[in-house]
């Protein structure tokens, strides 16, 4: 292998787990995420290789590599200005207090 093959998978491999990562801190399953990954490494090494196939697979690449930076519910929560909680779920109404726990041992409650 030349260097500059060697060199162009690491880059696109490199690439490639920026999008991974995302989608594991999203609670992907291992295979799923394997899966992913090589998909997208073989297909960005098909277009960086071919010139003739990469008119159309440059789209199906730019879609796969963006899709896990994009979050259809929070986008739309952003558009119609709901605040966030800090779990990820949108704010309606404020949630009512919990009611306090007794944590007095049972040994001084008679006091």
């Amino acid at each position: 292998m030349s260097p500059t093959t060697v060199l162009l998978v690491g880059i696109v491999a490199l690439l490639v787990l920026i999008p991974t990562r995302r989608l594991m801190i999203a609670g992907w399953k291992r295979e799923a995420l394997t899966t992913y990954y090589l998909a997208m490494v073989l297909l960005g090494l098909v277009v960086a290789v071919m010139r003739g196939p990469a008119t159309f697979l440059v789209p199906i690449l730019l879609v796969a590599y963006l899709a896990p930076f994009v979050t259809l519910r929070d986008g739309i929560d952003r558009l119609l200005g709901r605040p966030r909680r800090p779990d990820g779920d949108p704010v309606d109404a404020p949630a009512p207090p919990r009611p306090m726990k007794d944590v007095t041992p049972p040994d001084q409650q008679d006091r």
